[in-house]
């Protein structure tokens, strides 16, 4: 590998650092029954917060609520992962890494 590829590939991993280093700072919001439950996710995929409406709280109908639960989290998760994945394929030029 001659100098100015090594020095391409140190360059391309620090940007890669620091975009995962970002992601731990981007968030993005879903929802689930009209907002009766959000979620907040970063980009790391992580869930930062979750928030339930009282009203959405049924005892006699737990089910639903935990449906709802399920539905803005997934929403979250994908929404998240399709963040992250713009940012590093705007960073790769679309080239997949491995453990990217």
């Amino acid at each position: 590998m001659n100098r100015n590829m090594m020095r391409q590939a140190q360059q391309l991993q620090q940007r890669l650092i620091k975009a995962q280093e970002e992601l731990e700072q981007l968030m993005v919001e879903a929802s689930a029954g009209g907002g009766a439950v959000k979620v907040v996710v970063s980009g790391k995929l992580k869930l930062q917060s979750l928030t339930i409406n009282p009203e959405a709280v049924d005892p006699q109908d737990v089910e639903m609520l935990q449906d709802l639960v399920l539905a803005a989290v997934n929403e979250g998760l994908q929404k998240a992962e399709e963040m992250a994945s713009q940012k590093m394929s705007a960073i790769t030029g679309g080239f997949r890494l491995p453990g990217m």
